[in-house]
């Protein structure tokens, strides 16, 4: 069985975009980079996913840099290689270009001691459809009030 731990999860994402397919890639990350994700010292911010040369990167991911690190720590904001099969990205980049949609990261969790990050392929929302979903939360969040003064 897989031990996953979410770091963060990107709530923009779905405020922002209708998330219709989502795919699992590994980071290209240097040791500090990786211990600074482990504390939690980043935010996803407005980053986004680009296809460059036939190859995934993530850019405007803020990582902290490492407390404890020396003259080699990393940069904070810098692109980042995504790790992913050559047909995903085929198949990703067709639909980007075909169908306008975005590559957006989703969330960023540890499994099995590897940062792994989720991707989503989203359409981008009206502003309709944005006062729609927080209606429905509003709805649901009153919902469960009331559950809750109930019992």
């Amino acid at each position: 069985m897989s031990n996953i731990k979410i770091l963060l999860k990107n709530k923009k994402a779905f405020f922002n975009y209708e998330i219709s397919e989502t795919l699992e890639c590994g980071m290209s990350l240097v040791g500090t980079e990786v211990k600074s994700l482990r504390a939690g010292k980043f935010s996803f911010g407005d980053s986004y996913v680009r296809i460059r040369n036939k190859e995934l990167f993530l850019i405007g991911l803020h990582i902290s840099t490492y407390d404890f690190g020396n003259i080699n720590n990393h940069e904070p904001v810098t692109d980042r290689k995504l790790l992913a099969n050559r047909q995903e990205i085929k198949k990703l980049r067709r639909k980007v270009e075909e169908k306008g949609f975005s590559l957006v990261p989703i969330k960023i969790y540890s499994k099995n001691n590897l940062i792994k990050l989720e991707i989503g392929l989203g359409r981008g929302k009206k502003l309709h459809d944005k006062r729609n979903t927080i209606r429905e939360r509003d709805q649901k969040r009153d919902a469960q009030r009331q559950i809750k003064q109930d019992y």
